[in-house]
C-alpha cells in the first residue's frame, strides 16, 4: 500500500460526535495490518513505478464497500441495526485511489427490517455516510466527472455513491429521481433475488428485464445514472445491455469460462457489454473469482480473470471493482449467507476456503497490488492507465 496521503488529517468516523452518548460504540477491525501484506517481489524500481503510476493517473475502484466491520464479526447485525457504519478514512488515505464507487451495505442493512433492501434503510445509509464525510476534507462526494478530476488535482479521494440493486424503489419509478437527487450515480438492476425490474443471478429461471425494468432503465438513462448488471441473471443482463441507450457496467464480476459459477459472467454477456462500449470490473470478494490454476483465492486468481477478459474483449473494456471492506469479509458472508444468496451464487464447484484474499483483502491495498502485478507482468504505462481508471472515465463521459 502507499504512504499516507498528505491531505489526510487523521479524521475517524463520527469524530464530530460523543462516543457512548451520541452513538453505540463497537470495537472495530483495524484498517491497516489486519492480515500480512502480500509480497509481489517488486524491486525498488518497480515500487517507484507503481507509486508514479498511481500519482500520475486516475485509479478508480468501480465497486467497493469501504466500511469498517466490527472486530467480532458476530456483532455485525447489531452494528448494522444502528445505521452507523464507520468508514475507512485512514485506510483509503493509503490506497492510492482517485475515486471509489461506494456501494454501502444495502444487502445487509437491517435498521428497519431483517431482510435488507428497504427504502428507509438506504436513506439511513446514504445520509449518515454523507454527514460523516462532510466533517472532513480528504474524501469528497462526487456527482460529476469534473468533481473527480478536481479531487485528483487537490489530493483528495472522490466518493461516488452507488447501489447494488434497485430493489428499494419497489414499483415507484420516481424514487430513481429521488436517489439521483441524494447523489446516487450508479445503480444495479437486481441483486441475487428477483425484483420488480428483473431476475437476480440466484433464480432458477431468468425471466429477463420486466416492462417496469425497461422503464427504469430509460429513467436511469435520462438522469445519467450508470447501470450495473453484476448480480443480475444472464438474460436480464443481456436485456439491460440491449435496452440501455448508453454503455452499461458489470462493476464487479469475473468470467464463467475461468470459474464456472452463476456469480461469474458468461462470455456472451461480457462480449455484449463490451460491444456496446461497456466495461467489466474484476471482482475480488472471497471465494468468487477463483480459477483452476489458483484455487486458493488470491490476487493471482483475480488476475486470471483479468487476463481472460482482456483476451476476450480487449483492454479497453476491463477495469477493477474489487468489492472489499475493512474487516473479516469471509465472516460477513457467513453471517448473511441467506440474505445474499451466496450458496446459489457461488455454486457447487469444490474449492478450498481461505480466511482472506491475499493481495486483495481491503481497499487500502488493492490498487497498489493490482498496479504492482501489472508492472511485473510487462504491461505498459498506457495499458495500466486504462484498466485502473481510464476505461471507467470513458464510460462515465457517455453515461453522466
Amino acid at each position: 500500500m502507499q504512504d499516507p496521503a498528505p491531505r489526510y488529517a487523521g479524521y475517524q468516523s463520527f469524530d464530530y460526535l460523543t462516543p457512548h452518548v451520541d452513538y453505540k460504540v463497537f470495537e472495530l477491525a483495524p484498517q491497516l495490518g489486519r492480515v500480512p501484506e502480500h509480497d509481489l517481489g517488486l524491486s525498488n524500481d518497480q515500487r517507484d513505478r507503481v507509486t508514479r503510476l498511481l500519482r500520475e493517473h486516475m485509479a478508480i475502484s468501480l465497486h467497493e464497500h469501504p466500511k469498517i466491520l466490527p472486530a467480532d464479526v458476530t456483532q455485525l447485525r447489531d452494528y448494522n441495526r444502528t445505521g452507523r457504519n464507520s468508514f475507512g478514512f485512514e485506510g483509503l488515505a493509503r490506497s492510492g485511489m482517485t475515486a471509489v464507487f461506494d456501494n454501502f451495505m444495502n444487502g445487509t442493512g437491517c435498521v428497519t427490517s431483517e431482510h435488507a433492501w428497504k427504502w428507509d434503510d438506504v436513506v439511513y445509509d446514504i445520509g449518515l455516510r454523507f454527514a460523516d464525510i462532510a466533517k472532513q476534507d480528504h474524501v469528497v462526494v462526487a456527482t460529476t466527472l469534473e468533481q473527480i478530476f478536481e479531487a485528483k488535482r487537490n489530493g483528495q479521494i472522490a466518493l461516488v455513491a452507488g447501489l447494488e440493486a434497485a430493489t428499494m424503489i419497489e414499483n415507484e419509478l420516481d424514487r430513481i429521481d429521488i436517489l439521483y437527487g441524494f447523489g446516487v450515480r450508479q445503480m444495479g438492476i437486481a441483486y441475487s433475488q428477483a425484483n420488480m425490474l428483473g431476475s437476480g443471478l440466484s433464480e432458477d429461471r431468468d425471466g429477463g428485464l420486466t416492462h417496469f425494468g425497461r422503464r427504469a432503465v430509460d429513467r436511469m438513462n435520462k438522469l445519467g445514472i450508470a447501470i450495473d448488471v453484476s448480480h443480475s441473471g444472464d438474460q436480464t443482463s443481456l436485456d439491460v445491455i440491449e435496452a440501455s441507450r448508453v454503455a452499461v457496467f458489470i462493476t464487479h464480476a469475473g468470467a464463467r469460462s475461468v470459474w464456472n459459477t452463476p456469480r461469474m459472467k458468461p462470455d456472451e454477456v461480457i462480449r455484449a457489454c463490451a460491444e456496446r462500449g461497456g466495461v467489466i470490473g474484476i471482482e475480488a470478494a472471497p471465494h468468487t473469482t477463483l480459477s483452476e490454476a489458483h484455487k486458493h483465492h488470491s490476487i493471482e486468481s483475480v488476475m486470471d480473470h483479468f487476463t481472460y477478459c482482456v483476451e476476450l474483449v480487449g483492454i479497453d473494456h476491463v477495469a477493477f471493482g474489487p468489492d472489499t471492506n475493512f474487516g473479516d469479509h469471509v465472516g460477513l458472508h457467513d453471517s448473511f449467507t441467506q440474505h445474499l444468496a451466496i450458496g446459489k451464487a457461488h455454486g457447487v464447484v469444490d474449492h478450498p476456503r481461505v480466511p482472506y484474499v491475499s493481495g486483495m483483502e481491503n481497499p487500502a491495498e488493492c490498487f497498489s497490488n493490482i498496479v504492482g502485478w501489472l508492472v511485473t507482468h510487462g504491461y505498459s504505462d498506457d495499458e495500466i492507465a486504462k484498466v485502473i481508471g481510464g476505461n471507467i472515465i470513458r464510460v462515465l463521459r457517455e453515461v453522466w
